[in-house]
């Protein structure tokens, strides 16, 4: 399989989407919200370029001003109604992540060696006798005094902590695929740095070879998975907070019906039977929140009157006061494992144990494999717009 981080990212995040987009190659419209970050960071790769002097800061603004306006007309606006103004902010925007940044970061203080690099990957897989190619891009390579140093911009709110950038895959694919390429040059003098540009702040970490033993496991793992899915067809929809930003809304079993106009008595049914849904459930959460505030002033006026049980309507009403044992596991499990009841009283968390199972050896993660059984039911969960 040739593949690229960018592809196995969004499989993690939507299977289906990545159907869409790598096996049906099929072309969602440009949202502005995509292509705003795609113009920022050629910006910032205009700004280290030499021919032969660096630019200057309005030249770097020209060059964003013009290629926003190109790509402008083509792209979908989330409000086409207020599509000037949207424009207009999200133009100012990166106006000013441009100057911040460049006023923080002058591209002569720095020595950038590559930009927008290219990288192959290749990635043997013992288990099945199979080689992948992982392809990508990096942003930016720079060599300094410590060794060097590969920087990914990123346009988002969300700024991670710095422990938890040792674990940040798709940088560890970047330090991965150097590592291959300079393999003279020792793993720790590569450092991986993310570029937040709203916070105009870098965050950095050092990975060591157990990291890059890690990632490749990883790769793999997602790499067999959707092997795996394409042999059943599976690749089911994972809705989450990116759904709004997703070109494929339109197909996409989970959110199709709402662009879906009535055409047959059954749609007219159906619409009825949501409709009618909603206004039940809306009725239930209501006499929910209200037998919770009832519930409250009855049991205030119990605890005033020292009463533990109270008559009226037609019914009564009685106080219990009821326990909840638990223990501090760290002491208790010492205890039961010298018995060999540890086992019999603690059941696993699936959701932990899936995770864990990902990470061990070959040889054992198909031993645990095998004792895996899954099995599907339907849910229907109401959610306000």
């Amino acid at each position: 399989m040739r593949t690229s981080y960018s592809a196995l990212d969004t499989f993690k995040t939507c299977p289906l989407k990545y159907k869409y987009q790598e096996i049906d190659k099929l072309k969602a419209p440009k949202r502005i919200e995509a292509i705003f970050g795609t113009l920022l960071h050629d910006a910032l790769k205009f700004m280290f370029e030499r021919s032969p002097l660096y630019p200057t800061v309005d030249e770097i603004i020209d060059h964003f001003a013009k290629a926003f306006g190109e790509k402008s007309e083509s792209l979908i606006w989330t409000e086409p109604a207020k599509k000037e103004t949207e424009e207009k902010a999200y133009y100012e925007e990166g106006v000013k992540l441009i100057k911040n940044f460049y006023a923080k970061n002058q591209p002569w203080n720095f020595n950038a060696l590559e930009l927008e690099s290219r990288f192959s990957l290749e990635l043997p897989d013992k288990k099945t006798a199979e080689t992948h190619v992982l392809s990508g891009i990096i942003d930016r390579i720079d060599k300094n005094d410590d060794g060097y140093e590969i920087i990914d911009y990123k346009t988002g709110k969300k700024m991670p902590s710095e422990e938890k950038l040792a674990d940040n895959l798709q940088l560890n694919v970047y330090h991965l695929a150097l590592t291959h390429r300079w393999p003279s040059i020792a793993p720790e003098k590569i450092k991986i740095s993310l570029y937040y540009l709203k916070h105009n702040e870098k965050i950095s970490a050092s990975p060591d070879q157990n990291k890059a033993e890690k990632t490749k496991k990883s790769l793999l793992t997602t790499i067999r998975e959707i092997e795996e899915r394409k042999k059943r067809g599976d690749f089911p929809p994972m809705p989450g907070p990116l759904c709004g930003w997703c070109g494929f809304r339109k197909i996409c079993p989970m959110w199709s019906h709402e662009y879906k106009k009535p055409e047959t008595p059954s749609d007219e049914e159906a619409a009825a039977a949501i409709r009618e849904y909603f206004e039940i459930k809306a009725a239930e959460d209501a006499s929910d929140k209200r037998l919770k505030e009832l519930r409250d002033k009855i049991l205030a006026y119990m605890d005033s009157q020292k009463l533990g049980r109270v008559f009226g309507g037609d019914g009564y009403i009685t106080k219990t006061v009821q326990e909840r044992v638990s223990f501090e596991i760290e002491k208790i499990k010492p205890i039961l494992e010298k018995l060999g009841l540890w086992d019999e009283i603690l059941e696993p968390d699936m959701k932990k144990l899936a995770q864990l199972i990902k990470t061990l050896p070959d040889a054992e993660q198909d031993a645990a494999l095998a004792a895996k059984t899954v099995k599907s039911f339907v849910t229907l969960k109401a959610s306000k717009k």
